[in-house]
């Protein structure tokens, strides 16, 4: 029987707009969420963080009422989900994994479509819509198929869709997957205008650097919270001092700190290694001896505090589902003979679909043995120009070679002789995992013996050799992405391509994926990757970025940092970064500000003229306790600063044809 509750007794703004009170959820056997219990208040971003297969999403579809619990209970916006989950709906909206676009349609006939699915009059949805669209800089896009946008776009759209009917509550499963640095930072700016609008958020994100932006996050792992609170908080978790050690020669220093007897664990952050020492038993003078001993190059030694992916790997790297074996040395590529020259090789290579230029003009060379990085923003023509080089897409001019292989000639050829991994996992969800790995052995020409030996090393490598007879539907994200590598280098291809092979998976998996992925390189395969994170990017020999289907630099990571790099980056932390966004942005000394972590990054060309101003304001402000300092750029700081570099370029170019006119 339905409560009686009216429509006006919904929740009052010092109350929480969602409580979860006790919610399980069983599937067969498998707890999926085990008395689940946290609130969310109106104008609080709520962070769910967790390995794959945590129980995220299946929180997330009992709040939004997809699905009933099997005992507790939530309610939304002061309604109960079960019995009262019309009333919910009225005041909820849900992005979920899936893109709930219809592609054949576009932009405006998407939001127009939205509109009327939640009964808004025509005449009321005219300023909304309009409202929506220079929320999200979507305007300029309003004729576009929702298929021709990029997934970055995608994301935005689908969020204008899900608030056109303005909600109380807006939950986000995994909203910024996929989506590159300059789009996330988009996204984040739309949360927290609507936190000011009071709207309670409750999002899960498999971005630990997100995570640090949430008023409060919980921590969940198999079904359970293991804690909740402000990220401060949640730090206080971490057992162990964090010595930072910052070198060229980072892994070096991972492999030597692994095994000592003071390290509780040795992570990498691209160039970086977080040392978690057991307290009181390593010093920074210790460990610089060590490296001295070593002869390996540092630039930095010192004790720092703790982030939130620090507590993560700490608490969840010994239990968490993804610590699966690595460093499996059976994967040899001699039964594949490439020439002796590099292993993809492309001069002027160019595609257009009709009027569009997708990739124009690009030119590079990798070598045999390297890992390769391919980074740009969503529809910059990275995908496009890796299916060109997997022969799946012919160009419309220049040339290339892979393994050898004329890309336009020998596409067959190059089709037996690479490893591809596509953004969406090519695997088939109704086949068993030793049924994938049999149809792909079967692709590849294996059979009998040999087959059944390179079964049981992928089943070994993806660490599902308990589950491969469980279906690949019900799998979780971090388990998916192993099977799929694992199916992509059956055959021992000297070359593997990986487009954003780590999207949406949890960092522990992230960490294991690049322990893989170093362990090919060293044996000699050719590791071509694109991807988002830019932490990752940090990990590449060398990196290749792209922009509106152009070449815009190329180098190490470090020759980005320092030779393509031209701004300073100013390292802010202080209470409520966000709010300081618009006005720092004003002063002249600013080029740009920008959240990073749980502070900001200020872009500045004189950064002593930048810091006496910026605490100039701040003191005005009464803004609390600060830091400031000059820090190295962040592969995302060079990524957003080479783009912005180009848009002004291209804005002043038009200016002055404007000018002459």
């Amino acid at each position: 029987m339905k409560s009686s509750i009216s429509q006006e007794q919904a929740v009052v703004e010092d109350s929480p707009a969602i409580i979860a009170k006790g919610l399980t959820k069983n599937f067969a056997q498998l707890t999926a969420v085990d008395t689940l219990h946290f609130s969310v208040f109106p104008g609080e971003i709520f962070g769910l963080v967790g390995p794959d297969g945590a129980g995220k999403t299946t929180s997330l579809r009992m709040l939004a009422t997809i699905m009933d619990p099997d005992t507790g209970s939530a309610r939304i916006a002061g309604f109960d989900t079960v019995t009262e989950a019309a009333l919910v709906k009225d005041h909820l909206a849900y992005m979920s994994q899936k893109f709930g676009l219809y592609q054949d349609l576009t932009v405006g006939e998407n939001i127009s479509f939205y509109a009327d699915l939640y009964g808004m009059s025509r005449k009321g949805r005219k300023g909304r819509i309009e409202e929506l669209l220079d929320f999200s800089n979507m305007r300029p896009f309003i004729k576009r198929r929702a298929g021709d946008l990029s997934g970055g776009m995608k994301q935005k759209l689908q969020l204008v869709c899900a608030l056109i009917h303005t909600p109380k509550v807006l939950l986000l499963d995994e909203p910024t997957n996929g989506v590159d640095p300059v789009s996330r930072r988009d996204f984040w700016r739309i949360l927290h205008r609507l936190r000011q609008q009071k709207v309670a958020i409750l999002i899960s994100t498999a971005y630990l650097d997100e995570a640090e932006r949430c008023d409060r996050v919980g921590l969940l792992d198999k079904g359970t919270l293991l804690g909740t609170g402000t990220p401060d908080e949640i730090k206080k978790l971490m057992d162990g001092r964090i010595l930072s050690i910052r070198s060229g020669s980072a892994r070096q220093v991972v492999n030597l700190m692994q095994g000592q007897p003071f390290t509780k664990s040795a992570n990498l952050f691209g160039d970086t290694v977080h040392l978690v020492c057991k307290e009181n038993l390593s010093s920074e003078s210790d460990i610089s001896q060590m490296l001295d001993r070593e002869n390996i190059d540092y630039t930095q030694v010192q004790e720092t505090q703790p982030s939130l992916e620090d507590v993560f790997v700490s608490l969840l790297g010994n239990t968490s589902e993804s610590a699966f074996p690595v460093s499996q040395k059976n994967f040899s590529s001699n039964s594949i003979k490439i020439d002796d020259g590099p292993a993809v090789h492309v001069e002027h290579l160019s595609r257009r679909f009709g009027n569009f230029v997708a990739v124009d003009d690009v030119g590079f060379s990798v070598q045999r043995g390297e890992i390769f990085g391919f980074l740009g923003p969503n529809g910059a023509g990275k995908s496009t120009t890796i299916r060109m080089l997997c022969g799946l897409l012919s160009p419309t001019s220049g040339s290339g070679t892979v393994g050898g292989y004329d890309i336009v000639r020998d596409s067959e050829q190059i089709k037996r002789h690479i490893g591809y991994m596509s953004q969406k996992f090519s695997l088939y969800e109704d086949l068993t995992v030793s049924e994938n790995i049999n149809f792909y052995g079967g692709i590849y020409g294996l059979s009998g013996s040999r087959l059944e030996e390179r079964r049981a090393w992928a089943l070994k490598i993806a660490g599902l050799q308990d589950h491969k007879t469980s279906l690949t539907a019900i799998l979780s994200g971090g388990w998916k992405q192993r099977l799929a590598l694992a199916c992509a280098i059956l055959h021992e291809p000297p070359i593997i391509f990986l487009d954003e092979p780590t999207s949406g998976v949890d960092p522990i998996s992230r960490r294991r994926f690049w322990d893989l992925i170093y362990d090919m390189a060293e044996q000699g395969i050719t590791v071509f990757v694109t991807t988002h994170y830019m932490e990752e990017a940090e990990y590449c020999d060398r990196i290749a970025l792209i922009y509106n289907g152009q070449m815009i630099a190329s180098g190490s990571p470090l020759e980005l940092k320092t030779t393509f790099m031209h701004d300073t980056i100013i390292d802010l932390h202080c209470p409520d970064p966000q709010t300081l966004i618009e006005p720092l942005k004003k002063l002249p000394e600013i080029r740009d500000a920008s959240l990073f972590g749980s502070g900001l990054h200020l872009v500045v060309a004189d950064a002593q003229a930048a810091e006496a101003e910026v605490r100039r304001v701040l003191s005005s402000r009464s803004i609390g306790e600060i830091t400031m300092e000059t820090i190295m750029p962040s592969m995302e700081d060079v990524f957003i600063s080479l783009i912005e570099e180009v848009d002004r370029g291209i804005e002043a170019a038009a200016a002055t044809r404007e000018a002459a006119v």
